[in-house]
């Protein structure tokens, strides 16, 4: 998938990767057998939000900016 989607969709699929676990949480022992496949969902979003101009790292802020650290930098 190589297109850009709609800012709905965008904003649909920021909401839902703000919940998805990061990469660094999935294991085997937590997710058993289907781990792999956990790990290549949260790649395949990844790879759509940056298709789509967004930092996969600074989505969370955007969603939760109430839960979010400010940096004073």
């Amino acid at each position: 998938m190589s297109e850009k989607i709609n800012d709905a969709a965008l904003k649909a699929l920021k909401i839902a990767f703000s919940y998805m676990p990061k990469a660094i949480e999935v294991t085997k022992y937590e997710y058993g057998d289907r781990y792999q496949k956990v790990l290549e969902h949260i790649e395949t979003v990844k790879e759509t939000l940056l298709i789509n101009d967004v930092d996969p790292e600074e989505v969370y802020g955007e969603i939760n900016p109430e839960n979010t650290p400010h940096s004073t930098y």
